[in-house]
């Protein structure tokens, strides 16, 4: 019994170092998994490697897995001595075939800790923990605390460069090294953001309704990518083809909901109204702001050279604001109609609908003052022929031709205000064609009413109906 217990102990080490070895031989590795083979049939290491795929036959999985447990736990019951190096390998090993094993990633923290491992070493063993293990929580978690190192690390050098800088006068040369190197922590920080964001959507591809990817993709930007709204803008885009793609996912549709507000609430930030007279455009709101002036005398005021170089420029970005944000209700909402109609009887897009209504219908009631009336203002326009698909006249889709649930809508072209005008902050005002349009509850009730003459799915029918009694007791009672 004593000889088969050495003989397993043998053969398991050889398996560590084998793995051990392959990452060696190839440090570009992307996938692991487990090789279903029930016994040994040939005299040879157990560790497959293809190409950039590493493969662990099944059958030393049952010796390997607790030979490493056990070597990890008397390490950490202080019964058993392991060298640094020996760490790595063991709980490397271990990770791989059991990610959840929180003791093992605790050690590695140490590990990183002392300065013996390098951050990027976790993250890219917990990228390929997940290529097996997609939802493992403890995984998401380590890299959330690798992540939290990395950004100390950064923002530590950051503070150290800026007091080196007040305390001693550098020269030319001494300031253009300087920035070169913070351009390159930039940078560095900017890869790891995308690295992240592509850890997560393979992992979400991998395991539907991946609670656990989604929530540490909304972490990352939270903490990496906070106030940066081409950042947040670009998610939103990247993520179109996927909802449209995993129409049932909710957590991706939750993920896309999180941008939305991010986005509303750093666009309305720029737009709200400031002590100069400034007010949103005549689309947005009812009527003028209280204490400031109306739209028109602003408008007067504007043409007539009468604001200063910094109240235009503060109109125009204010104005841009409003319309980038009824752009972006506007696109979403019309993402949800086309979903609903392509996919029918998806619960998922009729909840999301419901979330994107509700907080079109909350901003633009922030947009309105409190006891105003329309104050000469126009009202928002919408399209009477599909009142819950309205068309887009903003200059994204100028000039062309879209097909959207086998109706055409074409784009109507923006002209330059005073293009010709020497006045930089005229260049800037954008006389658009046709009002740019917006959803309300008369144009919700026409979609669901569109959906229900032509369902034949009884989910869909119960979903739309659903929705439309949402409608009728939440957003009618509200004033």
């Amino acid at each position: 019994m004593a000889e088969l217990e050495e003989e397993v102990d043998v053969l398991v080490q050889r398996v560590v170092k084998d793995i051990n070895n392959a990452f060696k031989r190839n440090p570009h590795i992307d996938e692991i998994g487990v090789i279903p083979c029930p016994e040994a049939r040939y005299n040879r290491s157990p560790i497959v490697l293809v190409e950039n795929k590493l493969g662990v036959e099944s059958w030393c999985v049952k010796f390997l897995l607790p030979y490493v447990h056990n070597k990890l736990l008397l390490y950490r019951q202080r019964k058993h001595w392991l060298d640094r190096e020996a760490l790595v390998d063991i709980t490397c090993t271990l990770l791989l075939l059991n990610p959840d094993f929180t003791t093992a990633w605790n050690v590695r923290k140490e590990l990183v800790q002392c300065g013996v491992l390098h951050p990027e070493k976790d993250l890219y063993l917990g990228m390929l923990a997940l290529t097996k293990f997609p939802k493992s929580p403890e995984t998401w978690i380590h890299r959330r605390w690798v992540l939290q190192q990395m950004l100390h690390q950064f923002f530590a050098v950051g503070e150290s460069r800026k007091q080196q800088q007040q305390q001693q006068q550098q020269n030319g040369e001494a300031a253009q090294a300087d920035g070169e190197r913070s351009h390159q922590l930039s940078d560095h920080l900017a890869r790891t953001l995308h690295q992240e964001m592509k850890v997560c959507s393979d992992a979400a591809c991998r395991y539907p309704s991946n609670y656990n990817a989604w929530s540490h993709r909304i972490w990352v930007l939270q903490h990496m990518a906070k106030g940066n709204v081409k950042v947040f803008h670009d998610e939103l885009s990247s993520m179109r083809l996927w909802v449209s793609m995993h129409v049932s996912d909710h957590s991706g549709f939750h993920y896309r909901q999180f941008l939305l507000n991010e986005l509303i609430t750093a666009l309305s930030h720029a737009a709200a109204p400031a002590i100069t007279a400034v007010t949103c455009p005549s689309q947005f709101c009812s009527g003028p702001v209280p204490g400031t002036a109306g739209p028109h005398s602003l408008s007067h005021a504007h043409a007539n050279g009468e604001l200063s170089g910094a109240d235009a420029a503060a109109e125009d970005e204010r104005q841009h604001s409003c319309t980038t944000v009824l752009q972006l209700f506007h696109q979403e909402m019309e993402l949800c109609s086309d979903l609903i109609q392509s996919f029918p009887g998806h619960e998922t897009l009729w909840s999301h609908r419901r979330h994107v209504f509700y907080l079109w219908h909350q901003w633009r009631r922030e947009q309105q003052p409190h006891g105003s009336s329309n104050g000469g203002s126009r009202p928002i326009h919408h399209n009477d022929s599909d009142p819950g698909r309205p068309e887009v006249g903003d200059g994204s889709r100028a000039g062309r031709t879209e097909s959207v649930n086998g109706q055409n809508h074409t784009g109507e072209p923006m002209d330059v205000d005073g293009a010709s005008s020497s006045d930089p902050h005229d260049s800037k005002r954008l006389k658009r064609g046709a009002p740019l349009p917006s959803a309300t509850l008369p144009s919700e009730h026409g979609f669901v009413g569109g959906v229900l003459r032509g369902c034949c799915d009884p989910e869909q029918r119960r979903f739309a109906l659903a929705y439309k009694k949402w409608l009728d007791t939440v957003i009618a009672q509200q004033p």
